[in-house]
């Protein structure tokens, strides 16, 4: 039996999946082979490449940063695809946390993760996202709108920066939240999962207790997407206005959105 797109496990493509067949809170569902999501490219095998070349894809767009970039690597060339990067998060932001985080001893994880400082740290960011990176999220938005589907988006995980852009993307065309959040969640399947990378250089190596305090980094957990939905709450007061004030989205662009992305 054929598999569907969401099904397709890549060789060096952590976390792809299709998201059409998601069900809207007026009856449409997504389209299938519009929008795709994944952790990063650079790692694609001939095989995988071959498979994202046949999606016909227009656009790519990549939410990793310079130093996401270095440390994986480029992306693939698929041939006729626009690559487009807007990062999402600062180089400079947390990279002393990041080496920390690949080389820390245990004493130095347990001071900048344990006692709930993960969480924490992950819940600040999906807030920061929202409010600080309406630029961006207001340009994938216009630029699907306009010409760049089938689009697949990505981060290095695909789980927080593409995660959270893809769930803007579908509460702009009217999916279920709860519908957003089962999707969301598809990330911490196993064969999903980011790959931690740990330096040889840590005695702590990747023993239990590590694994325990790195685990709120590299979960996809419902409690960070909440507080990404309460933030659009709690300063927009609701969906569409956050649409139309805060991403400067039209009604007549999200209409074409949604013409473009949705079925029927």
């Amino acid at each position: 039996m054929t598999q569907e797109p969401t099904e397709i496990e890549l060789a060096g493509v952590r976390n792809f999946r299709d998201v059409g067949g998601l069900p809207t809170v007026d009856g449409r569902r997504v389209r299938r082979g519009v929008l795709f999501r994944s952790g990063h490219l650079a790692h694609a095998t001939p095989q995988d490449t071959v498979f994202l070349g046949g999606l016909k894809l227009h656009t790519v767009f990549d939410f990793r940063n310079s130093a996401d970039q270095a440390l994986d690597g480029p992306d693939v060339e698929l041939p006729g695809v626009r690559n487009v990067n807007i990062p999402l998060s600062d180089p400079a932001d947390g990279a002393e946390f990041w080496k920390m985080v690949r080389d820390g001893e245990l004493d130095q994880l347990r001071a900048i993760l344990g006692d709930g400082l993960a969480v924490e740290r992950m819940t600040s960011s999906y807030r920061a996202m929202i409010t600080s990176r309406t630029a961006e999220h207001s340009r994938i938005l216009h630029a699907l709108a306009e010409d760049s589907v089938p689009a697949l988006m990505h981060c290095a995980a695909g789980k927080d920066r593409a995660g959270l852009s893809v769930a803007i993307t579908l509460l702009a065309l009217g999916v279920d939240r709860a519908a957003i959040e089962e999707d969301y969640l598809q990330s911490n399947q196993p064969h999903r999962r980011y790959k931690i990378y740990r330096s040889p250089r840590s005695k702590a190596g990747m023993s239990p207790e590590v694994l325990e305090l790195l685990a709120p980094l590299f979960d996809a957990r419902a409690a960070y997407l909440h507080a990404a939905f309460d933030t659009i709450d709690g300063t927009w007061g609701d969906v569409d206005t956050y649409l139309t004030e805060g991403l400067k989205l039209s009604r007549h662009t999200r209409a074409r959105l949604q013409d473009r992305m949705l079925e029927g």
